[in-house]
């Protein structure tokens, strides 16, 4: 079932459209506190996280920062890769953000 899911997912032209394209994001709150989540329009997000609409955490702690950002292609990529990051430590998530972003490894 997994695999026919999969298939699904998969890109049918060589190029993926850049709404295909599903990324993990971290922002940093007001009050030093991390938000991770997921999304396929990073811009529309971090508008929605400053409005306070996109998520309860986020809305008592604006304004955020968006400090990370890993494409992770599918959505499914990128949910696993969420849940990933959020088992992390605190230290391991500053560790994760102060990679720089030429030396990143892709999640795929």
């Amino acid at each position: 079932m997994l695999r026919g899911m999969k298939a699904k997912e998969e890109p049918s032209a060589p190029e993926a459209a850049p709404a295909d394209i599903w990324s993990l994001y971290i922002l940093k709150c007001s009050d030093g506190s991390f938000y991770t989540g997921v999304t396929n329009n990073i811009d529309r997000r971090l508008q929605k996280h400053q409005e306070g609409t996109a998520s309860r955490f986020t809305r008592t702690r604006r304004p955020v920062v968006l400090v990370y950002r890993e494409e992770c292609g599918s959505r499914s990529d990128s949910l696993v890769r969420e849940c990933a990051v959020k088992a992390l430590s605190r230290a391991r998530k500053e560790d994760l953000i102060s990679i720089p972003a030429a030396g990143r490894k892709s999640a795929k």
